[in-house]
């Protein structure tokens, strides 16, 4: 028995009920505390309007990995489609196992990286639509995105492929604790099978 649980065991003898009560509620409630913070998302349904309230995690001195939630992945897919222009609905989602989602206490700032996958409809898109400019965004050096979003703000997708093979230079420095919880390479810009 440790020293704390017993002085609370002496107390809640010594004390009337109303005290025993009050050490009990302290006794709880200092077990059910936590070091760790947890990151909470208000997710709404997604459309090319709505915009998510993402509340930051507690400070702290490294970057904390973040769920990517259906309602990050709409965010993601609105802020690549307003970069180029076209209707959200032109993309069918994230690539699956290649998007990552962090927060960078140190800035302030939450990151995200991802391809948006385009529609592929049955027949040829008419050259100049939506969802051809999709195709034609999502091949070669726009096909993997970095995205930054300051607390309180909105998303900045940039393409990650124009950045060419590594080490050529980044289009946007990845903070290295980012990198480090997504289990990139030291100084990458994308996963390392990219």
């Amino acid at each position: 028995m440790t020293t704390s649980t017993s002085l609370l065991r002496s107390l809640a003898r010594a004390a009337p009920v109303g005290a025993t009560l009050t050490v009990a509620a302290l006794t709880l409630a200092a077990c059910s505390s936590s070091s760790s913070t947890t990151a909470t998302t208000a997710t709404t349904a997604p459309s090319a309007s709505s915009t998510t309230a993402t509340s930051a995690p507690a400070p702290g001195s490294t970057a904390q990995n973040l769920p990517v939630t259906d309602a990050v992945r709409a965010e993601l897919v609105a802020a690549r489609a307003a970069a180029l222009g076209i209707a959200p609905s032109s993309f069918t989602g994230l690539t699956p196992g290649d998007t990552y989602y962090a927060y960078d206490p140190s800035t302030g700032t939450y990151w995200a990286a991802a391809q948006a996958q385009p529609q592929v409809p049955a027949t040829q898109p008419a050259q100049g639509s939506d969802i051809y400019k999709a195709q034609v965004s999502s091949q070669d050096d726009g096909s993997y995105l970095l995205f930054t979003k300051p607390t309180g703000g909105s998303w900045t997708a940039t393409n990650d492929g124009t950045a060419g093979p590594s080490p050529a230079p980044c289009p946007v420095a990845v903070p290295a604790a980012v990198a480090q919880v997504w289990g990139w390479p030291a100084g990458s810009c994308r996963p390392a099978h990219y």
